[in-house]
């Protein structure tokens, strides 16, 4: 898996395989989510659309993830107890 220092547009590509829609979707996500991008999309996204892409994206971890491992890898938790 690529690093955040190596994600290069040009090799996402969806819709060939499995393996390379989940390499592309995962060096797509790290695209998305960069500082840069950020600070000029979201300023300019509604409320509503804000509260949907929580909405969607929380919904997708509740979904695949036990609770342990929501708060060890998306919260950073090491040591998640009841």
């Amino acid at each position: 898996m690529s690093t955040d220092n190596d994600t290069n547009a040009m090799e996402i590509c969806f819709g060939l395989d499995r393996a390379t829609d989940e390499r592309s979707l995962a060096a797509f996500l790290r695209l998305f989510s960069s500082d840069r991008l950020c600070d000029h999309l979201i300023p300019r996204l509604s409320d509503e659309e804000i509260l949907d892409l929580v909405d969607r994206l929380t919904g997708l971890m509740r979904r695949h993830l036990r609770e342990d491992e929501y708060h060890r890898l998306f919260l950073g938790e090491e040591d998640h107890h009841h």
